[in-house]
């Protein structure tokens, strides 16, 4: 018997092993089906990887940004020094040209370290909960109501005055069935921004919100939430608590429905304050005038580091621009890094770098965004007309040895978002999105949370993208405004 098992091991590893007339036949196929540029290109492809995985520099300057600056929520002293980081390391990796490009910003502060706790069975249970972005305050001493559970922004529209000095939980999860959690964000993050406009006409006490995360666990999620054109007097205080308490309070409330639930929070709205988006450029060698924006947004919330959000966009659309220059890649049209400010709670960043690109007749041709994490590359989201949507797609087969599968029609991000028309040719950077929300906006979005591996991936990835885009993007229709 051990003869025999050897003996099958052996045949098989020897078959294994044999390069076969069927195998010397797919080698050849697959090398005749790429052109003589099609194959300088894979080579370029294969150097910006290379380079990335051995000499990459978005790790440590990620380091830099998380570690000695820290959170940067727009208008803070943090959000300040990122400025001031971003411009001097745009100029020490040689860009052609940078600066900064002003624009007022708002200037929300969380305050003291939120409470919240109910009592069952006179025991009480303290609740991890942090105020969302643009929240008013709880009186100082707090605010007190029994509670009223709700699963959407239109059940609890249809409860209408029965939400009347209540606080109103919305707990509405994230469908896990969805593969892709974006999907799955994007169909309950209403509940998290719409929630206190809604309950505040009704005349509730508050608002609190199950955090946006597919996971359970103790990190209560921040984010922005909008009152709409309702009147100050119905502002009411929103805040969200983790997935975990979430799930705690339903359960009590089926067998206690008369809970009382008690948070208090002391944040507030300041005046405006001034910032900049940062901006740095290589100049393109043929068709300077021509523009393809690669950008992340600098700013994120105060609750962690932002490392995931944004911080690994911002170093890795840097590095997009290093991996040019170490590779003497010399585009024919500009690429330009942009460091977008006020991203996470109003996008007055992209839209003054919109408004100044119109103004100015700049002439945009592409633009690449990264704002999902720093996670393995799957591929890239695009926003086109229908033929650089199909050329982009072509490219497939150039990026997909190197895990680039999803060459997909889709949203390419909210920075880049306000340059759409109809000739421009707009990505989306999409890694692999299962882990994301797990740090999503908490205080464990830290640094120590993203494998310099995944993120030297995607600078090599966008990198390959923007060179690919560069050389062949149709741009014959666009004419200057």
């Amino acid at each position: 018997m051990k003869r025999i098992f050897a003996f099958c091991v052996t045949a098989v590893f020897l078959y294994n092993c044999k390069p076969t007339t069927e195998n010397t036949t797919l080698k050849t196929t697959i090398n005749t089906t790429l052109s003589e540029e099609q194959k300088k290109d894979s080579t370029n492809v294969k150097h910006f990887f290379n380079t990335a995985l051995t000499e990459g520099k978005s790790y440590e300057w990620l380091r830099d940004l998380t570690q000695n600056i820290g959170g940067r929520l727009s208008g803070s002293p943090e959000a300040a020094k990122a400025v001031v980081w971003g411009e001097k390391l745009m100029k020490e990796i040689g860009l052609d040209s940078v600066w900064l490009q002003p624009v007022m910003v708002p200037h929300w502060v969380r305050g003291e370290k939120e409470q919240a706790y109910y009592t069952v069975d006179g025991k009480q249970k303290n609740v991890p909960i942090c105020a969302l972005g643009f929240s008013i305050a709880t009186p100082s001493s707090g605010v007190r109501g029994k509670v009223v559970e709700v699963k959407s922004i239109k059940e609890a529209e249809a409860l209408g005055d029965k939400l009347k000095d209540k606080i109103v939980f919305f707990n509405g999860a994230f469908d896990n069935t969805l593969i892709n959690t974006f999907e799955a964000y994007s169909g309950c993050v209403g509940q998290r921004f719409s929630g206190a406009r809604v309950c505040g006409i009704a005349g509730a006490k508050g608002v609190i919100v199950r955090s946006m995360t597919n996971g359970i666990d103790d990190y209560p999620h921040t984010g922005t939430m909008g009152y709409g054109d309702i009147s100050k007097e119905q502002y009411i205080p929103a805040a969200a608590i983790s997935s975990r308490a979430a799930e705690n309070l339903s359960r009590d409330l089926k067998e206690n429905p008369d809970i009382e639930f008690y948070f208090k929070q002391s944040c507030k709205t300041l005046p405006d304050a001034p910032s900049h988006n940062v901006v740095g450029e290589i100049k393109g060698t043929e068709q300077p005038e021509k523009i393809i924006v690669v950008g992340g947004h600098l700013d994120s919330w105060d609750l962690g580091e932002g490392a995931h959000d944004d911080g690994a966009g911002v170093v890795q659309s840097l590095e997009v621009a290093y991996l040019f220059k170490k590779n003497n890649i010399k585009p024919k049209n500009t690429i330009r890094i942009v460091f977008f400010m006020n991203e996470e709670n109003g996008t007055r960043g992209a839209k003054e770098y919109a408004r100044l690109a119109k103004q100015n007749n700049e002439i945009h041709i592409g633009g690449l965004e990264s704002d999902s994490g720093g996670h393995t590359p799957r591929g890239f989201a695009i926003d086109a007309n229908e033929k650089n949507t199909a050329l982009v797609q072509s490219w497939n087969r150039l990026l997909a040895p190197y895990g680039l599968h999803d060459l997909i029609k889709g949203y390419s991000g909210a920075d880049i978002k306000p340059l759409k028309d109809d000739h421009i040719t707009l990505v989306g950077y999409k890694p692999d999105s299962q882990r994301y929300f797990d740090y999503h906006h908490t205080s464990i979005d830290t640094f120590d949370k993203v494998n310099k591996r995944e993120l030297e991936l995607g600078s090599a990835s966008m990198a390959s993208l923007v060179y690919l885009m560069d050389k062949y993007l149709y741009t014959e229709e666009k004419v200057k405004p």
